[in-house]
């Protein structure tokens, strides 16, 4: 037996244990282009599985079906091959790669991509986190059914001041403006994403910074994070918590909404941090206890990752229809790079692997409790 032809063998094996067939007719088999794949699979695990996807070696008719499968037979974990580890770890270990001198890395190589991306794939408020979907059936319902939930969860009254870490194209700061009568600040590491949040919410109490977190020292009345302490990394928590701490009032609320990992982990998947998420890292339960010990009393917990899997199927639904209009300025490699970080990470949340947490703290304990807002 040759070795391409031990290394097919061995790929086969691998995949039989959650039921996907190389070259098989049902959705989630792998049709497999070149040969050679089989070789670079074995030898470079997740990183070389996406980028023979991108390179055109293989096709799968739902990518997100593929990787619920896998996913789910813990074929990530079985076919381990820890060399490939070894040295993202060590980095992670050696170098804080979430620190000052990092921060707007992911600002530029992810969120200044081209707001015309982001523009088509998302929702009209442009929110680029998980939707609530429970009593939505489209996207941009969804959407505004989360942001009415922070606001309803953190208590909203008009005359507040918000701080919005992690701000995104103004989203939640529109709203809660528009809605709730509240005056906001929301800070960006993407300038992109600052140029057009200021431009959106121009004609509202809204203040867009291009700013680091660390460098905030102002006192609000509500603090929210959604989706950016997944960019913080886990030797920065504590200073995190810490900076919100000193800026969150004695009675005030903070919200903390973040994709969250089932294990604690130091380093970022390979091929997300290549592509995707360059210093990215998602937190665990044990991680944001241990970093909020002695600053918050936890009041609210939340979870409903599966809604994440509906979110991100309906980015995809949307980047496919408007990639006639985006293709001037993406190429196909680029196309196939989206659908990848979209699908499998659709594929992720089906088979819980990845969860979504909002998580409401106060600094003293709310008096006779906190309400829990569903």
């Amino acid at each position: 037996m040759s070795v391409m032809e031990s290394s097919r063998k061995a790929v086969e094996t691998i995949l039989a244990e959650a039921d996907v067939r190389l070259d098989g007719t049902r959705p989630f088999d792998l049709v497999v282009h070149d040969p050679r794949f089989y070789q670079r699979v074995l030898r470079g695990g997740s990183l070389a599985l996406g980028e023979s996807y991108m390179d055109g070696w293989w096709d799968c008719e739902k990518p997100d079906e593929f990787f619920f499968r896998v996913l789910r037979a813990e074929l990530d974990r079985k076919a381990n091959r820890f060399r490939h580890l070894f040295w993202p770890v060590l980095k992670a270990r050696l170098v804080n790669l979430q620190g000052r001198g990092r921060a707007f890395q992911v600002g530029r190589r992810h969120y200044d991509l081209g707001n015309d991306l982001f523009e088509t794939m998302l929702d009209k408020r442009m929110v680029y986190s998980c939707a609530y979907w429970k009593d939505a059936r489209t996207l941009d319902e969804a959407q505004e059914a989360k942001l009415d939930l922070i606001c309803r969860k953190i208590g909203l009254r008009p005359g507040m001041r918000v701080l919005d870490i992690g701000c995104g194209w103004g989203g939640f700061a529109i709203y809660a403006a528009e809605r709730y009568g509240v005056s906001v600040v929301g800070i960006t590491v993407s300038r992109e994403q600052a140029r057009l949040a200021t431009e959106r919410s121009r004609s509202l109490p809204v203040e867009i910074r291009v700013q680091d977190y660390r460098d905030l020292d102002e006192r609000f009345d509500r603090v929210v994070s959604v989706g950016m302490v997944e960019h913080v990394g886990y030797r920065n928590y504590r200073t995190f918590l810490k900076t919100v701490h000193r800026c969150l009032a004695e009675d005030g609320l903070f919200l903390l909404h973040t994709i969250g990992n089932n294990v604690s982990v130091t380093a970022n998947e390979p091929w997300t941090e290549r592509y995707i998420f360059p210093n990215g890292m998602l937190p665990s339960l044990r991680q944001l206890a241990a970093a909020a010990e002695g600053l918050f009393v936890l009041e609210d917990f939340h979870g409903f990752g599966p809604y994440y899997d509906t979110t991100l199927m309906a980015w995809h639904e949307n980047f496919l229809r408007g990639w006639d209009k985006l293709r001037g300025r993406y190429d196909d490699r680029f196309y196939r790079m989206w659908r990848y970080f979209l699908l499998s990470s659709a594929g992720s949340f089906r088979a819980r692997k990845n969860q979504v947490w909002q998580l409401v703290y106060s600094k003293h304990g709310v008096p006779g409790g906190y309400e829990s807002i569903r």
